[in-house]
């Protein structure tokens, strides 16, 4: 039964009873960002609301919430406080699947949901989603897209995983208005209602499985992303990548192909990118890379939908230098070149990194230690002259390192680890940080991961 519930396609069971929100009782598992904007938009709507975290929380913002009426409790045993008066809980997506009050709230038959499930049942009427999901590149593809948007003066918002639930936003949009939103695959698993216009899958990889436990089930959390499609509806998908078409065969949805390696509808020809007809050349591109061409494609599809011109898009993309901690250029030092690719949190990521760079590369490696292997990064490794890792996982690393030859020095932190790689580096290097691990063993996220290797750059002489 668990099984089905968390995993499964949705029944029409739960379909049934996912409804509007107004005058309810909710269990809100988990404060962070999303759990506190969810909680201020449901006491706007007459909601008996209790959230739970294991943290103490800004007292600003709990004052703030005490003020709506509503409750707030730390502690280790939320389920405890969990009964059927409940009709029901919003999870934050970082909470596992079997999460004890997820357990419960089965038994008891109380809905959980999240954040954006509930923000969706208020959006104003003939909002437009566009929305993106996928291994890598969601972040900037997602960005992308909102400043081709916005450059085009079109009325779009940004929110969603990349920093703006949905739920801040509702009494910002407007009717007839954009929405683009990134989503991971935790947040996909909780939808139910949720619909888009345009979604976009950038390609997929066997992630986050500490969370999903198999690979199955990841994808099909990612699918959900084209829940009620129907032939007006687009679906934006990956043509080079096997897993993305076979788990997409099926979807009601019009499907637009990219690729930057082979012919389809929007792909690269002489050197620059065509859909229909010549959009850019690669030239006027700032920032490099098939990886990072094919998030751009994605982007020109949305545009072209609502009939953007190719001369603002050229104006976005001669301009765009990529997101912050993506592969983010942070300055150089004595002939060095520091990158922060802090949002590298798999090797899939880290792999994409190294390829796209052609320079003697010292890289850290390092951070929460799932137990998934570093072997794949092995192919891609030739200009790698060095690792240096830290964290959790800095033993096995090095023993990836050492039985491939591969010379590599241990740090317990990143800092350090920063420091070192600096004084083992010679002119002209490039030092990547590209951890191909969560930051959580040290860091609370992986913004402050790159934020600390940003700060230790600046900081050497």
């Amino acid at each position: 039964m668990l099984k089905n519930l968390l995993f499964d396609p949705i029944s029409d069971i739960i379909l049934m009873v996912i409804k509007m929100y107004d005058n309810k009782k909710m269990f809100i598992l988990g404060m962070a960002r999303s759990g506190y904007e969810v909680a201020k938009l449901l006491a706007r709507h007459n909601c008996s609301i209790l959230i739970t975290d294991m943290k103490e929380q800004d007292q600003d913002k709990v004052d703030e919430l005490r003020e709506l009426g509503i409750n707030l409790i730390v502690t280790d045993v939320p389920e405890e406080l969990l009964d059927n008066s409940f009709d029901y809980v919003v999870k934050n997506p970082g909470i596992k699947v079997d999460h004890k009050v997820c357990l419960k709230a089965e038994k008891l038959n109380i809905p959980v949901i999240n954040e954006l499930e509930v923000a969706y049942h208020y959006l104003p009427k003939n909002t437009k989603i566009i929305a993106i999901t996928g291994s890598n590149g969601k972040t900037t593809t997602t960005t992308l897209t909102y400043e081709i948007l916005r450059e085009a003066n079109l009325p779009v918002h940004l929110g969603g995983n990349i920093g703006f639930p949905m739920s801040s936003l509702i009494d910002k949009l407007k009717e007839n208005e954009i929405i683009v939103i990134e989503l991971s695959a935790q947040q996909l698993h909780d939808f139910y209602d949720f619909k888009t216009d345009i979604a976009i899958l950038t390609n997929l990889t066997p992630v986050h499985l500490d969370h999903f436990k198999t690979y199955d089930n990841y994808q099909r959390c990612k699918k959900k992303i084209f829940n009620h499609h129907t032939a007006d509806d687009l679906a934006i998908l990956n043509g080079n990548d096997e897993d993305v078409i076979n788990l997409t065969n099926d979807i009601k949805s019009k499907k637009v192909y990219f690729s930057a390696y082979k012919d389809c509808e929007i792909c690269i020809k002489n050197e620059a990118i065509y859909y229909h007809e010549e959009i850019i050349k690669l030239d006027d591109i700032r920032v490099k890379g098939n990886h990072n061409y094919e998030n751009i494609m994605c982007a020109i599809v949305v545009a072209k939908q609502f009939n953007v011109s190719s001369e603002v898009i050229k104006e976005v993309l001669n301009k765009f230098s990529g997101v912050e901690h993506r592969l983010e250029f942070v300055k150089k030092v004595a002939d060095r070149e520091f990158y922060n690719d802090s949002k590298a949190t798999n090797v899939t990521s880290t792999i994409t990194a190294l390829n796209s760079f052609n320079k003697p590369t010292i890289l850290l490696l390092g951070g929460l230690d799932r137990g998934h292997s570093f072997d794949e990064l092995l192919p891609h490794m030739k200009n790698v002259k060095l690792v240096v890792c830290y964290g959790q996982t800095k033993e096995r690393i090095k023993e990836f390192c050492d039985t491939n030859k591969i010379e590599c020095y241990q740090k317990d932190n990143l800092a350090d680890s920063t420091k070192l790689a600096y004084n083992l580096s010679s002119s002209g290097d490039v030092i990547l940080l590209s951890p191909a691990c969560a930051s959580w063993d040290q860091y609370e996220k992986f913004e402050d991961r790159g934020d600390d290797f940003k700060r230790v750059v600046e900081e050497l002489k």
